[in-house]
């Protein structure tokens, strides 16, 4: 085979590039289907180099399927979320496709709409495809069969953005995260604080509400249990949860909204009501989205950093399928201050 071959004339192997540059082809496996670590005990640089430049002109594509029937690795890894539509899934989603990009390896994804019987349906559909591992973005805290199923056939799996016990996870710590936002509204002197809870079965919603109550109680403050709101996670259940607390004669002073999309249909609720966030009533959001400094009426919220969240869920699978047992990890939350819970709010 001639050095200056078109790859349209017939395919491009691993071993066609090795006979073209004097290498053996194991060399050229791990140079371009390991892992950056394999490469540089493989080769030196320069040669790396070199067949990685063959490679992509002579437009290079490995066979996955032959790959993962010769090495049992196929380098691709499933991802299971709620739904892609939500900014904050695909900003953890973007992290985990960063971090496979980094260690070459390729990902897909589906969203199961929190729905457990299309949980199992798409996950089966990825171990159809052979993937190597999975990482599972919708956890339920009532239902765990399909991962308990999952780990007892041996699949390597890591969690993301919600947890379940007894598995490898990378979180944002929700219940710091709740503590903070019950300890900044507190600090302005607020007293009847409602809750907008999110979804009842994600642990992210359970923590971070957890976390918000349990601060209270211990600086003496109860929260009505019908000032407790369980909904989707979208905007319009924020507005829609919001308006029986606004239509009735004694309003909160200030609201914790559990994730910011819930926060900003608060907003909207309010605008309807007549109320200016931040002077009627002050509104803590929560994940910190770049829409939330850029609102009208900016919103204070909870960062969690989401995008490092999906990288290192990666790179913890990566450490499983390499035979190790990571411990998981729980992201330390901020609290981004802005107009929505301004000092001059409403106390009461």
């Amino acid at each position: 085979m001639k050095h200056g071959m078109k790859a349209g004339r017939q395919r491009v192997t691993l071993r066609s590039l090795a006979e073209q540059l004097n290498v053996h082809v194991s060399t050229v496996s791990r140079v371009l289907n390991g892992t950056p670590e394999e490469a540089r005990s493989a080769a030196s640089p320069e040669v790396i180099q070199s067949i990685r430049e063959l490679a992509e002109r002579l437009n290079y594509r490995p066979n996955p399927q032959a790959t993962g029937l010769r090495t049992r690795r196929t380098r691709m890894i499933g991802v299971l979320v709620p739904r892609l539509s939500d900014i904050v899934v695909a900003m953890i989603y973007e992290g985990i496709d960063e971090a496979a990009k980094d260690n070459r390896y390729v990902t897909f994804v589906s969203s199961t709409l929190d729905n457990p019987a299309r949980q199992v349906q798409l996950g089966e559909a990825m171990l159809d495809h052979n993937v190597e591992g999975l990482i599972i973005g919708d956890t339920r805290v009532d239902t765990t069969e399909y991962i308990e199923k999952l780990t007892r056939r041996g699949l390597p799996l890591v969690l993301v953005s919600r947890h379940a016990p007894g598995y490898c996870c990378v979180t944002c710590d929700d219940y710091k995260g709740g503590q903070l936002a019950a300890e900044h509204l507190i600090s302005l002197g607020h007293r009847h604080i409602a809750i907008l809870a999110g979804e009842s079965f994600a642990s992210n919603a359970i923590d971070r509400t957890n976390g918000f109550l349990h601060y209270c109680e211990d600086h003496g403050i109860s929260i009505r249990k019908e000032w407790v709101i369980h909904t989707s996670f979208d905007t319009k259940s924020g507005r829609l949860g919001s308006d029986a607390l606004l239509s009735s004669s004694e309003k909160p002073t200030a609201i914790f909204a559990v994730n910011d999309f819930l926060a900003i249909g608060l907003m909207g609720a309010l605008r309807d009501h007549g109320i200016r966030p931040g002077e009627g009533i002050a509104i803590v959001g929560f994940n910190d989205t770049p829409l939330s400094a850029e609102l009208p009426i900016s919103l204070t919220s909870v960062r969690s950093d989401m995008r490092r969240m999906g990288y290192r869920g990666m790179e913890l699978l990566i450490e499983k399928l390499n035979g190790n047992t990571p411990e998981s990890e729980f992201i330390e939350p901020t609290l981004q201050i802005r107009a929505s819970s301004q000092p001059g709010a409403q106390r009461g």
